[in-house]
């Protein structure tokens, strides 16, 4: 919108001497006769050094060059003389006032002058003079100030009105009558209305030397434009204050303020590990400056086609003061026809919610129920392109009787989201691998073999910070002498490279102890396995248990003997009695530190109904919390429910980690209570199995 331009003319018959200058040289352009009574006839056209020669100027010459400088108006009231250029007193005096101003010649200065000189001949007369004057000149100064907009009074009788019309231009409502009333709030935001009015309520009260305030409101030509509103309170001692205001439609210079914060929010999000983070953190941008919430979905594929497309809700951001959102384990849904349209014509879709029902297929139905609940009016779908193709789908939604975006909003919408190419394209990327990772890691997670004479159960939970990737294992088999291994192991990272490292090792120590006879130790298991990482360049931190039993006794038991190197320790869990952890008092390395160290086979007997559990560190490691703190609650927890079936004592046992944010992996091994060694004997280990 262009910025309107003083008209001079307006105070051709003001008793304030008022003088307009234009340019860098402060040419002369204009002055009233009020003027030319005070100072006499000035030269028009002509730059003020020239028609300002008199002793003493070049005070007012620096204020003129001063204000065009900075766009600060300057009062000066101090008394300034002058010789008169008429017949009357020898002398006159004067204060004067300097205010930028926009002019028809370009940009300029508005000077504004009350003669002082009967205030000086008289003190009492001065004194209530000069008060009018200077009000007077207040007020000149304001409707200086506001000459680019509309300006207005409330006076304190309570009245009110426009001294420059311009709301009814940019509301379309009349100018209120009435400083108390109320109406005007009507065409303010909904959600700027409550703000706005107990501001300029607390204004009333506390008098600050400036109220200024920004805002919404409704536009004759429909939507919703930022308008700025200033006031200067005026006291008066008698009768109250009244307020002096300026307010001016702002739209296009707040939207390319936000556009250009928005968008350095957008190309600042940083590279995140995760396809979550970085979504959220661009849908976050979005909140509360352009919307009220914000969701994004991820697309299977990139511009996935087919009859169905499935989308996964992976981020969704709200303005604080709605209700909380929807869980996000609840979030995957079939698009439908408006959703799958915004999705191949790669365009924002917007969606009339004014009756409160959802379209099938825009959002997840649990999404949709929310929406209901916020009072949603608008629902924008926005594809989100990823080197040219549709990777995500976000959708907006304005809440609680908001108006519906207007197109500037949408497309601005859309060119936030488009910003974070790089740090997308990167999460993206790493999801990618983490999803090949997740596929081997799964593969690799065998279920353990149905075991004659005993049960055995295990159990994987990702950690909720690693996207289901991680180095963490565990392995069990039956051995060709009869006996039976078990495994539990954690190669360090959490990335597609340490769930290759755990495959790689994992398959190397199952082909050793497989291959080797009897008389070769879980030990000798272990050091062949770290000296061949080594050889063949597999190498990376790993702990691990590596555990054979033997059938022992006609009661049903079991030997136990293995090698530890590094990991947490194995617990017993007796029938009856506090559970214990199979420690060494020197623990082995771990893996791939030193294969030249050497390495000791433990031994223990496992009793019918005793279990045996071996795990991972994310069982028992809480931040910040002693590790031994972690054992001991674990023992406490595993005695709790030894009585428990199997699988259900491994579930119980991960069930009771409140924050899982690292991998955990648990197997346990029971011999049967009611085992007979012959029975036992007769079926031996077998291949089949479920967990």
């Amino acid at each position: 919108m262009p910025e309107p331009q003083l008209t001079p003319e307006v105070f051709d018959r003001a008793v304030v001497a008022i003088a307009l200058t234009a340019g860098p040289e402060h040419r002369m352009v204009y002055y009233n006769d009020a003027f030319r009574e005070l100072f006499g006839d000035r030269p028009l056209g002509a730059p003020a050094r020239e028609a300002f020669t008199e002793p003493g100027s070049e005070r007012f010459l620096a204020t003129l060059d001063a204000v065009l400088a900075d766009g600060t108006a300057r009062q000066v009231t101090a008394h300034r003389t002058l010789g008169c250029p008429t017949d009357g007193p020898a002398h006159r005096h004067f204060v004067y006032s300097c205010s930028p101003a926009a002019t028809r010649y370009g940009p300029g200065i508005l000077a504004a002058a009350i003669d002082t000189t009967a205030e000086l001949h008289s003190a009492l007369e001065a004194e209530r003079q000069s008060a009018e004057r200077l009000e007077a000149l207040r007020r000149y100064e304001a409707l200086m100030a506001a000459a680019a907009q509309m300006v207005w009074v409330a006076r304190t009788d309570g009245t009110a009105s426009e001294l420059m019309p311009g709301w009814e231009e940019i509301t379309g409502q009349p100018f209120p009558e009435a400083a108390a009333d109320d109406g005007w709030l009507d065409v303010v935001h909904p959600q700027d209305r409550a703000d706005t009015a107990a501001r300029w309520a607390a204004a009333a009260r506390e008098l600050p030397h400036v109220f200024d305030h920004t805002f919404r409101v409704r536009s004759a030509a429909g939507g919703y434009r930022h308008v700025r509103s200033r006031a200067v309170p005026v006291p008066h001692e008698n009768s109250g204050t009244e307020w002096i205001g300026t307010t001016r439609d702002i739209e296009d210079h707040w939207r390319g303020r936000l556009r250009e914060r928005l968008l350095a929010r957008a190309g600042a999000v940083t590279e995140a590990e995760r396809a979550e983070d970085a979504f959220a953190a661009l849908a976050a941008t979005l909140v509360p400056d352009l919307t009220d919430v914000c969701a994004v979905y991820l697309l299977p594929a990139p511009d996935a086609a087919g009859e169905e497309i499935v989308a996964t809700r992976i981020a969704s951001v709200a303005r604080p003061g709605l209700p909380p959102l929807p869980p996000l384990n609840q979030q995957t849904f079939t698009l439908g026809a408006r959703a799958r349209q915004a999705v191949t014509d790669r365009t924002p879709a917007l969606l009339d919610l004014t009756d409160g029902a959802v379209p099938g297929g825009a959002v997840p139905e649990i999404s949709a129920r929310w929406l209901s609940a916020a009072r949603a009016t608008s629902l924008t779908l926005l594809p989100i392109v990823v080197d040219g193709a549709v990777v995500a789908l976000a959708a907006t939604a304005g809440c609680e009787g908001a108006p519906p975006p207007g197109p500037a909003d949408i497309d601005l919408q859309h060119e936030v989201l488009q910003r974070a190419q790089a740090p997308l394209r990167q999460a993206l990327a790493l999801q990618r691998a983490r999803h090949a990772a997740v596929v081997l890691q799964r593969a690799l997670l065998t279920t353990p073999p149905r075991l004659g004479g005993a049960a055995v159960a295990a159990r994987y939970q990702p950690g909720s910070r690693n996207a289901e990737v991680g180095g963490d294992w565990y392995d069990a088999f039956a051995l060709p002498d009869g006996s039976f291994a078990v495994t539990i192991g954690d190669v360090a990272g959490h990335d597609l490279a340490a769930a290759t490292t755990m495959g790689q090792l994992r398959a190397m120590l199952r082909s050793i102890a497989y291959t080797r006879g009897h008389a070769h130790t879980p030990a000798d298991t272990l050091r062949e396995l770290d000296t061949a990482a080594e050889g063949l360049g597999v190498g990376s931190f790993a702990t691990a248990v590596h555990a054979r039993l033997v059938r022992h006794g006609a009661d049903g038991g079991w030997e136990m003997e293995w090698a530890n190197a590094g990991h947490p320790p194995p617990v017993l869990v007796p029938v009856d009695g506090p559970p214990r952890l199979l420690a060494a008092e020197d623990a082995d390395v771990p893996l791939c530190v030193d294969p030249r160290r050497p390495r000791v086979t433990h031994r223990h007997p496992v009793g019918p109904g005793e279990t045996l559990l071996l795990y991972t560190d994310g069982l028992v490691e809480v931040p910040g919390e002693h590790l031994n703190d972690g054992l001991a609650r674990l023992c406490r927890t595993a005695a709790a429910a030894r009585h428990r079936p199997l699988a259900d004592f491994c579930d119980h046992l991960v069930a009771q980690v409140a924050d899982v944010r690292d991998d955990i992996a648990v197997i346990a091994f029971r011999p049967d209570r009611q085992a007979r060694a012959a029975d036992g004997a007769s079926r031996g280990p077998g291949r089949e199995g479920g967990r």
